[in-house]
């Protein structure tokens, strides 16, 4: 009996073994496995090199009074815009003004001695002929005469200097632009000079403003050559709080020599500010047009994989081989991968069930369709290498 149980269980087990050997062949797949394949899309595209920067102001003036003394009043709003000339602060110029009167007395006086000193050299040019007077009393007359004449000169080049020295009690802007809060108030009295004058306030120049940012010396050498073609090339920048890249300019300027430490080069752009909304010293991330447009190539960037070092694509043959293709990659550009070489517009591109296509293998491919994602507004990843981002064509804006 033992046995006879032993053997029914057998039996048992082995029918049980060979119903699941039955439904794991009826539920097994024939034939290649099934993959989603598409050519690349062709599309006009821009690249751009992003940089964070900070605006600068075109003017930064000191406001300092070229003459010293005691401040009488001041003429301005702290934080407005005032204009080139407009008056600023008015020093007390009663000491300007007596010391003008006392340099046009002596202009008077030096005209006196002047017109003595030519009746002296007339009167004795006049006895020389007849011997009354020596050559020696001529010639020394003479320089009497124009000894005279020089010290008219220095006594009107004196009256000049306390004219101008009135003028200066009205300090005024020397430029437009946002001027500062006073750095002193009426009542102190303050010393002049260009250098060691006090600073009464700043002005600052904001339409147009600069935008400075550093790049590499590859990105200088692009920038040059794209500069020597005689094409300007657009930047666009957003602020911090900002979801799209609204200010537009141009790249104007880039420094004389690059910086041995970091190897990095100080470029500069002109952004047009009628408003005066941006301000000196705002950060600002800035994308730097890095190419003209050009027709690219585009695939998702989930169908590249990587082998070892290589970055490639699984292409799929007319009979249904995977091929392995190294690519060279570009930026990315509404969700795809621009391909700058090692594929055709033709290829048919693995882009669904890269992991049932081995190299060497074939599968069954289905069409699919490569489309752009819907851009994001999202903050952009700053970069200092070339190509970190890319737009369509239509995106180039003007650079005005």
């Amino acid at each position: 009996m033992r046995r006879l149980k032993i053997v029914a269980v057998s039996a048992l087990l082995m029918g049980a073994l060979y119903g699941c050997s039955q439904r794991s062949e009826a539920q097994a797949p024939s034939g290649p496995p099934p993959v989603t394949v598409a050519v690349p899309l062709r599309q006009e595209i821009v690249e751009w090199d992003e940089f964070t920067g900070r605006f600068e102001a075109v003017q930064n003036v000191d406001v300092r009074a070229r003459v010293g003394g005691y401040i009488q009043a001041v003429h301005f709003r702290d934080g407005q815009y005032v204009r080139r000339g407009q008056l600023l602060f008015t020093l007390d110029p009663r000491p300007a003004q007596a010391a003008l009167a006392s340099a046009q007395a002596q202009v008077g006086q030096a005209e006196a001695n002047l017109e003595l000193a030519r009746a002296q050299f007339a009167r004795s040019e006049g006895l020389l002929a007849s011997q009354a007077v020596s050559q020696a009393q001529v010639d020394a007359d003479r320089a009497a005469l124009r000894t005279a004449e020089a010290n008219l000169a220095a006594a009107q080049a004196a009256v000049r200097a306390r004219r101008l020295d009135l003028e200066f009690t009205r300090v005024t802007a020397p430029v437009s632009g946002r001027v500062s809060d006073r750095r002193v108030d009426p009542g102190n009295v303050i010393a002049g000079g260009s250098s060691a004058g006090d600073v009464l306030t700043t002005v600052v120049s904001d339409a147009p403003i600069h935008f400075t940012f550093e790049g590499s010396e590859a990105l200088l050498l692009k920038y040059q050559r794209e500069g020597a073609n005689g094409r300007a090339v657009p930047v666009t920048i957003r602020l911090q709080d900002e979801p799209d890249y609204r200010w537009t300019g141009r790249l104007d300027f880039t420094d004389n020599a690059l910086d041995a430490r970091s190897g990095a080069i100080r470029l500069r752009a002109v952004v047009n500010n009628p408003n005066g909304f941006l301000r000196p010293g705002m950060f600002g991330a800035a994308r730097v047009a890095g190419s003209q447009a050009y027709s690219a190539l585009l695939i998702p960037d989930t169908a590249v994989a990587t082998d070892q070092t290589r970055k490639v694509v699984y292409v799929v043959a007319q009979d249904g081989t995977v091929t392995p293709r190294p690519v060279q990659l570009g930026p990315l550009t509404q969700g795809l991968r621009v391909i700058r070489s090692g594929l055709a517009p033709t290829d048919r591109v693995i882009i669904g069930g890269q992991q049932r296509a081995m190299p060497g293998q074939k599968v069954t491919p289905q069409n699919g369709r490569i489309a752009p994602a819907p851009q994001e507004r999202e903050a952009p990843t700053v970069s200092v290498q070339p190509a970190a981002t890319a737009t369509p064509a239509g995106a180039l804006p003007s650079g005005d």
